[in-house]
């Protein structure tokens, strides 16, 4: 189980990185390289969004099925255990929704970029002519 959630991590770190990298300044040439590339691979990444929104529905029946550890039937040790698999659902929930935050933000960013770079060539031809 915790493999699923570590590669999790990993992908919502290499996104973030990606997303930094596209939004720090760079020379247009450097960042039509960039843009171009993070766009090539957007497509192959996209396999995660329906693994992340298979944890989210397996999180969701989890906490549907989960015992309910209140009342004074509980000893002090399944109330910690209960809090803390409350704790790392909540967490884990927070994992799957940034992946999606952050593979739409780096598809808006590429798309904006790819948008300025028409825009460009376009008011360079109207300009030519």
């Amino acid at each position: 189980m915790g493999l699923q959630w570590m590669l999790l991590t990993c992908v919502v770190g290499a996104e973030a990185a990606v997303a930094a990298l596209l939004t720090l300044p760079a020379p247009r040439a450097v960042r039509a390289q960039i843009v171009g590339l993070t766009s090539m691979l957007l497509q192959p990444f996209a396999a995660v969004l329906p693994f992340a929104a298979f944890q989210l529905l397996d999180i969701y029946w989890k906490n549907e099925h989960r015992l309910i550890c209140t009342g004074e039937m509980c000893t002090s040790e399944e109330r910690v255990r209960f809090e803390k698999s409350i704790f790392k659902s909540q967490r884990n929930v927070i994992l799957c929704v940034s992946v999606f935050i952050l593979y739409w933000s780096i598809y808006r960013i590429c798309k904006f970029n790819k948008d300025i770079k028409a825009l460009e060539e376009v008011e360079k031809r109207i300009k030519d002519e």
